[in-house]
């Protein structure tokens, strides 16, 4: 819960930006501080945090789930002996390969789309309201963007576009595996284990968004569609193909520049408390793996 909020605290404003930037008409803003300076003035300094609320709640059960799954994946692989042996171990333990974390990363993304999906869909669409003055939003918040989204579509619209938050989420893969690595090289540097948490929950960010980012662009022009005449089709691939008409290659990297300025204070952020909660609650100590081999060993985060 308390990386979720941090989350929110420190980088929803940059998400705000970068969502706008994805789905607005081509020509509305000239880049990130045009779109950035045109909120702040027509709509004041709290439009930055326009559709908040959805992450602030869900982020905390979000990021659980992710992190809860993310754990019990990576049991199941050692069990499973997707190991190798520890390099400053004389006792035989042994550790998690980084293939194992790709995959238990993999299916942590997967698995936090089922709370994931319906959040961003109201952040979402409460982002793109762009006025100033509530009475002309067509959402007055959260539930009532909600009870529209049953009306028009049932309750499966809160997951329209599905396929695309499974692949933005499956970049999961690419940040556990990165923060891992990061993780063995700081600790051979001696770092503290918070400040290498840090500083290997912010650089292993730029590993997700670099492959994450086109994914996140198809998804938000999905989840922006109108909810009772959408003009595109929910396929991630129909999307895909509309974005690269519109501006080739670069066109899925609008909000780049947001992301980068939100990815490593959000994440490492993020990762410090978490950190830091673990050891509060005493979550980081050493589980063994009862097994016919020698004994596997897994902490959370991994050594």
């Amino acid at each position: 819960m308390g990386s979720g909020v941090t989350k929110v605290a420190v980088g929803h404003g940059f998400d705000t930006v970068k969502t706008r930037l994805q789905c607005a008409p081509p020509g509305l803003y000239k880049g990130p501080w045009d779109c950035f300076v045109k909120t702040v003035r027509n709509e004041g300094p709290l439009a930055l945090y326009k559709g908040a609320t959805p992450p602030a709640v869900g982020w905390a059960f979000i990021d659980s789930l992710l992190i809860g799954s993310l754990h019990n994946y990576r049991l199941f692989l050692i069990k499973h002996g997707w190991t190798e042996r520890l390099p400053s171990s004389s006792t035989g333990e042994r550790r998690l390969t980084l293939s194992g974390h790709a995959v238990a990363g993999l299916w942590a993304g997967w698995t936090s789309c089922i709370i994931a999906m319906p959040v961003d869909t109201l952040k979402v669409k409460l982002q793109l309201q762009m006025t100033r003055d509530p009475k002309e939003w067509k959402y007055r918040g959260s539930i009532d963007c909600m009870r529209q989204i049953f009306v028009a579509q049932g309750p499966l619209g809160l997951y329209r576009g599905f396929t695309s938050m499974l692949l933005f989420r499956s970049c999961f893969a690419s940040m556990f595996t990165s923060y891992e690595l990061l993780l063995r090289g700081f600790r051979a540097l001696n770092l503290s284990d918070g400040t290498g948490s840090f500083l290997a929950g912010g650089l292993g960010s730029f590993s997700y968004w670099a492959f994450a980012i086109p994914f996140d662009n198809i998804k938000n022009r999905i989840l922006a569609d109108d909810l009772v005449k959408p003009k595109y089709s929910s396929s991630s691939i129909a999307m895909g193909r509309r974005i690269y008409a519109e501006g080739g290659l670069w066109n899925f990297y609008r909000g780049f520049w947001p992301v980068v300025l939100r990815a490593f204070p959000v994440n490492a952020s993020a990762f410090f408390v978490f950190e830091h909660v673990l050891r509060l609650l005493g979550a980081e100590k050493v589980r063994r793996i009862a097994a016919a081999r020698p004994a596997c060993v897994l902490r959370f985060p991994p050594d």
